[in-house]
């Protein structure tokens, strides 16, 4: 049994040393306690961080702005970081339903507002107020165009109020583009006696006009001919006969296209371009026709020159309503919507109808003042007439070199000058762009239909004219009572 507690022997210097580190083992845990004490009472901002393993060394600082997010990060738990994400979602979602609320919201009234403007248009009692806001533009705003050698007889512009048609006395008719004010394309006159080898006129074109489309233009000229052209390409497609004098007056219906002509032979013609067929005849005036227009109900008006009488043509009822006021032939004619229009004549006259009045509603004599000797005064004739369709605005031309611009009163039963523009002839042709943005003047030497008269300081060209406004914010419609 003594074997089972030997006492083993020990080096004196090992056990003291081990005793020794057993000391500082012990001295050195109860100073690492009273450290991590001391920490927990006094917490240093150096420790208190947290440090990844891709961080920098300890003694390097955590940027400053970082701080508040890592705070926020470490003092939001799970639960309360899954309710504010999801109140924030639900935030988004309610937002986008408003949003999408408005959008349908705005659509709905833009398509109502679209339809009830196009109701009034086809009861003839829109009329949009802008007028009051066009200002006169400077002499250095107006563009002109020169190309045709002989005065200018008639101008459309295009749908798009990219292009301007023009047609003179030359028989040419060239097609311009209104940015740039370059010719892009010419269709050249012939002589007469060669209308049988010649594509186009041999005699002065005298009316013009373009399908709502843009896709067909119609001429008429002083040789009883209709000439349709492709208005992209300008390249010829048919021919119309029938008349029996001067075509004088030319008219797509919006819309389609049926074109409607008036001649001196008194007659108005109906035609169906895209299938090239002739309609039917209708007669009533007692002289010739001077003018025709049209919009898009199955009806036109025409000025009936010596006769002095406004029609106003129901195709389909195959009858007719007439008009007098005016003193003087009437000579030019134009819709300003489906119920009123405006009418100038020789006694320098202006005048607005509504189709269902027989007398004018509104009349301005001398609308261009007069000229001549005191004793002998006699007015300058109104030679073209233009209307911003739907609107409140008109124009006139005369051959004092003067364009007229006049404001329609309410229900139209009044005409106030707003201010003219200087052109240099004949203001053989009116038109006003579809937007509203400009007005194009045709102006010759001489009138579209004879010579008795010629201005010799005059030349022949096309003014573009800016209808500069006061303010851009375009008004609302407004309804006839």
């Amino acid at each position: 049994m003594s074997s089972f507690f030997i006492k083993s022997k020990v080096n004196p210097k090992l056990s003291k040393q081990g005793k020794n580190t057993a000391a500082i083992k012990r001295k050195s845990d109860g100073d690492s306690g009273a450290k991590s004490k001391m920490r927990a009472k006094k917490p240093s901002s150096k420790y208190n961080e947290e440090i990844s393993s891709d961080s920098e060394p300890e003694s390097s600082k955590v940027p400053r702005k970082r701080q508040p997010k890592e705070d926020n990060d470490y003092a939001e738990t799970p639960q309360e970081k899954k309710l504010r994400l999801a109140k924030l979602y639900l935030e988004q979602l309610k937002d986008a339903e408003e949003r999408n609320a408005e959008d349908e919201d705005f659509e709905t009234d833009l398509v109502a507002g679209k339809l009830e403007e196009e109701v009034l248009e086809q009861k003839g009692k829109l009329q949009r107020l802008i007028a009051k806001d066009l200002i006169e533009p400077d002499a250095s705003e107006i563009r002109v165009l020169r190309g045709h050698k002989l005065p200018i007889t008639c101008l459309v512009i295009s749908p798009d109020d990219k292009h301007i048609f023009s047609a003179a006395k030359d028989c040419s008719i060239i097609k311009w583009d209104v940015e740039i004010g370059k010719k892009m394309h010419t269709i050249p006159g012939g002589r007469k006696g060669t209308e049988d080898r010649h594509v186009g006129h041999t005699a002065h074109i005298l009316c013009m006009t373009i399908s709502s489309d843009g896709k067909y233009l119609a001429t008429g000229d002083m040789n009883k001919l209709i000439m349709i052209w492709e208005a992209e390409t300008c390249q010829h497609l048919y021919k119309f006969t029938g008349h029996k004098g001067p075509v004088s007056g030319l008219s797509f219906r919006k819309g389609s296209h049926d074109l409607y002509s008036a001649s001196h032979d008194r007659s108005v013609k109906v035609w169906n371009v895209a299938e090239n067929a002739y309609v039917e005849t209708l007669f009533g005036h007692q002289d010739a026709i001077t003018g025709l227009d049209c919009l898009s109900r199955e009806r036109c008006v025409t000025a009936g020159g010596r006769d002095r009488s406004v029609r106003v043509w129901k195709i389909a009822e195959e009858s007719q309503l007439v008009f007098h006021g005016h003193e003087g032939s009437i000579d030019c004619i134009q819709l300003i919507n489906e119920e009123h229009m405006i009418t100038g004549a020789d006694d320098g006259s202006v005048a607005l109808w509504s189709v269902n009045k027989k007398k004018p509603l509104c009349i301005v004599k001398q609308a261009h003042g007069c000229h001549g000797d005191v004793e002998a005064k006699q007015p300058h004739w109104v030679a073209s007439v233009a209307a911003l369709q739907n609107s409140d605005t008109v124009a006139s031309g005369s051959h004092n070199s003067q364009v007229q611009l006049w404001k329609c009163g309410q229900n139209y039963r009044g005409l106030q000058r707003l201010f003219s523009v200087p052109v240099s002839g004949f203001i053989n042709s009116l038109k006003f762009s579809s937007s509203g943005q400009f007005l194009v003047a045709g102006v010759g030497q001489e009138h579209r239909l004879g010579r008795w008269w010629r201005l010799k300081e005059a030349k022949n060209g096309i003014y573009i004219i800016p209808l500069k406004r006061k303010s851009p914010n375009p008004e609302e419609p407004k309804v006839d009572e």
